[in-house]
C-alpha cells in the first residue's frame, strides 16, 4: 500500500548573500501511514524542524531551496503542486503544532477568533457558526469553561492552555497528518504529560498520522510506533521504536539512549556523547558523526555511509552497523 506521506531523498540548501550554499538536508527519506506516529529524534541542528517546515511549505524564500527529492502526500508531490492546490493541502490536510505557542498565536486577537478564522477561510462558514465551531474545538482539547474563555487573549492563558489552543487550531480542519514540533519543551512535567496524553488520544480517535519532532527519547518511547534519528541533516537510523531502543544500529542512536537518566546513574555523572554536533556548513568528510564516534575507522572518515536496510523494517547509515548491533546485544 502507498504511504500517506512519503518523503523521498529530500535535499535542501540555504543561501546567504554571495556565499556558497549550505546543504541543510541531504537525502532524507521516510514514510508515514494513517494512524501511525513517527518520532523524529536528534540534537538541535540535526534537521528535524527544517524537514517539518519543508513538508508544510513554510521555509524562508528565497534563502532556502529544495535541490532534490519529492514530498508525496496522498499520491501528489507537494513540491510540484501549483500554489492554489498547495494551500488546500498544507494547513488543512497537513497541520502543525509549533513549539512556542505564545509566539505562534496572534496576541491582539481572541483565541476563538483565531480558531474561527480557519473555518471561515477554509470551510466558508458564516461568523456565528465559525465561532460556535471554535468553542466546540476548545472543548475537544479540554479547555475548561471554553464558552466563557473564548473571548480571552493568548496572554491570559497558561503555557499548557496556550498549547491546547495551538492543538485546537491544528485539529480544526480535521487534518490527515499532524506535525508536532517539540510541543512540550517549555512545559513542566505534569502539563507535558497532559499534552502528550491529549495528542495520543486525539490522533487515535481521528486515525490521524502524527509526526512528532522531539529531542526527548522518553516522549518518543511513550507515543511513537517508529523513530527516525537525524544527525547533521542526514538520516542516521530508522525503524520500529521498540527494537531500535533495545538494539540501536547506529553509534549516535546508542549515544542518545545511553544519556537517558536512570536509576543506574544515581550519584554519578550522566554518560554523554563527546564533542558537539558539526556546523552544517563545515561537516567533516565521510560520516558526519565520525569525530564523536568510538567505532570510527578510516572508511568512516572518507566515505559517507548510505542509509541501507538490514532487516524487513530497519535501516541505518553506518559502515559498522553489524558491529554496533553485536555490541548492543552483548551489553543487553
Amino acid at each position: 500500500m502507498t504511504a500517506l506521506l512519503d518523503v523521498q531523498n529530500l535535499s535542501l540548501e540555504f543561501r546567504s548573500g554571495g556565499r556558497p550554499p549550505i546543504p541543510a538536508l541531504e537525502d532524507v527519506s521516510f514514510t508515514l501511514d494513517r494512524g501511525e506516529t513517527l518520532a523524529v529524534l536528534g540534537e538541535s541542528g540535526s534537521g528535524k524542524s527544517i524537514t517539518a517546515k519543508a513538508i508544510m511549505g513554510i521555509l524562508p524564500k528565497p534563502a532556502s531551496r529544495v535541490t532534490a527529492g519529492r514530498i508525496m502526500f496522498d499520491g501528489e508531490d507537494l513540491l510540484s503542486l501549483p500554489p492554489s492546490r498547495l494551500r488546500k493541502v498544507q494547513g488543512a490536510r497537513i497541520a502543525m503544532v509549533f513549539q512556542d505557542a505564545l509566539s505562534a498565536l496572534n496576541p491582539v486577537q481572541t483565541v476563538s477568533t483565531q480558531i474561527a478564522e480557519l473555518y471561515r477561510v477554509h470551510r466558508g462558514m458564516p461568523k456565528r457558526q465559525a465561532m460556535a465551531a471554535a468553542i466546540d474545538m476548545m472543548r475537544a482539547v479540554r479547555i475548561p469553561d471554553a464558552a466563557n474563555r473564548a473571548n480571552d487573549y493568548p496572554f491570559q492563558f497558561s503555557g499548557g492552555m496556550r498549547q491546547r489552543i495551538m492543538i485546537a487550531m491544528a485539529l480544526a480542519l480535521d487534518p490527515d497528518v499532524l506535525i508536532a514540533d517539540e510541543p512540550t519543551t517549555a512545559l513542566d512535567a505534569t502539563v507535558q504529560a497532559q499534552i502528550l496524553e491529549l495528542l495520543s488520544e486525539i490522533t487515535q480517535e481521528r486515525r490521524m498520522a502524527l509526526l512528532m519532532i522531539t529531542h526527548d527519547l522518553g516522549v518518543a518511547g511513550q507515543l511513537a510506533d517508529r523513530a527516525l534519528v537525524m544527525y547533521a541533516g542526514r538520516v542516521a537510523e530508522s525503524g520500529p521504536i521498540g527494537t531500535m531502543f533495545d538494539r540501536p544500529a547506529h553509534p549516535y542512536t546508542r549515544g542518545l539512549l545511553g544519556s537517558i537518566p536512570s536509576a543506574a546513574h544515581r550519584g554519578a555523572d550522566l554518560p554523554t556523547i563527546p564533542g558537539l554536533p558539526p556546523d552544517i556548513a563545515l561537516r567533516p568528510p565521510g560520516c558526519s558523526f565520525n569525530p564523536r564516534c568510538g567505532f570510527a575507522t578510516d572508511e568512516c572518515r572518507s566515505l559517507v555511509p548510505l542509509l541501507e536496510p538490514f532487516d524487513a523494517r530497519r535501516a541505518a547509515a553506518c559502515h559498522h552497523k553489524e558491529e554496533v548491533l553485536a555490541d548492543a546485544a552483548v551489553g543487553a
